[in-house]
């Protein structure tokens, strides 16, 4: 396994706060669920992980440091400290290795390799050790990361209006925590938003916060694909003679200038007045206009008098 620090990018004086901030940093690039599509990334981020657990580790940074345990924290020597009447120290005999110990060069030669020394006494070959080198162990390659901690799913609900307008909206997590949520670009009822790291903790870090949007209805706005729809009403006169209305948009109510002479049914837009787009920009406000008769129209029979419409305007329907 590469040495800890290089496999963060640390120096050997960095301070806690430095591995923390290297080990996020590529634990957020290499995490599998980022590559799905990349086995080596997923490899990576196992190497990066075991790198943290042991630098995060102060006893075990220190022991690292002094060569005591190597990169996957198992002992330099593998068999310091054991039985054998005293173990198999690491320093001479009566040294600092203790009593009893002996050194590689005790049997007449520099770098004998102690795990093929006592090969034979784990039942001999290298079938009985692990791909490493070491007796039972993985290599850093082929082990699977820490899982991370299970995802928790959420649904929202959301004003019409603020999911028009992009409004933020406060949700509160299971832990207690509230954050300010910013609705995406072409919000939609049904739409699913992941929060990274805000699930549950796990050994490999915290799982993700999934949720998902509920838009409400409105009592006169409707939504068409990115556009708002919704009808306004006016009087027989502003119809007539034309008039300056006050009309309700997702943003604030503006003023509409009806032209005179407009019929029931005319559609009038207000550009950029509706949702927001995926592609960027937003959608317009569609109004149609909608002509209402006052309840009683005795008054605006005596001033119509005798006068009548000769137009057909039903001639365009016949089958």
């Amino acid at each position: 396994m590469a040495d800890p620090y290089t496999t963060l990018g640390v120096s050997r004086s960095a301070s806690e706060q430095d591995i923390k901030s290297a080990y996020r940093k590529l634990a957020k690039e290499l995490h599998p669920d980022r590559n799905t599509d990349n086995p080596k990334a997923a490899e990576r981020f196992s190497e990066v992980t075991n790198a943290y657990d042991l630098l995060s580790d102060a006893d075990k940074r220190a022991r690292f440091d002094r060569g005591e345990i190597d990169a996957n924290g198992d002992p330099v020597n593998p068999f310091a400290g054991g039985g054998y009447g005293g173990g198999f120290g690491g320093g001479r005999p009566g040294g600092p290795g203790g009593q009893g110990g002996f050194r590689a060069q005790d049997f007449g030669a520099e770098g004998v390799d102690l795990g093929d020394l006592f090969e034979g006494l784990f039942g001999g070959g290298s079938g009985a050790r692990g791909a490493s080198g070491g007796f039972g162990r993985q290599s850093a390659g082929t082990r699977r990361p820490p899982p991370v901690g299970a995802n928790v799913q959420y649904r929202l609900r959301v004003p019409f209006v603020d999911a028009a307008a992009r409004k933020d909206q406060r949700i509160t997590l299971s832990g207690g925590k509230t954050i300010d949520l910013k609705l995406p670009a072409g919000v939609e009822d049904g739409t699913q938003m992941r929060l990274k790291g805000k699930g549950e903790q796990g050994p490999g870090g915290a799982g993700d916060a999934l949720v998902t949007i509920g838009i409400d209805g409105h009592r006169f706005f409707r939504r068409d694909g990115d556009n708002i729809r919704m009808d306004l009403p006016i009087t027989l006169d502003e119809a007539v003679n034309g008039a300056k209305v006050r009309v309700p948009t997702v943003d604030g109510a503006v003023m509409l200038t009806i032209k005179p002479g407009s019929n029931g049914g005319t559609v009038m837009r207000l550009s950029g007045k509706g949702f927001s787009k995926k592609s960027g920009g937003r959608g317009d406000q569609l109004v149609t206009l909608e002509i209402q008769l006052p309840d009683e129209v005795s008054a605006l029979k005596d001033r119509l008098g005798d006068w009548t419409d000769g137009r057909d305007v039903r001639k365009d329907l016949t089958a």
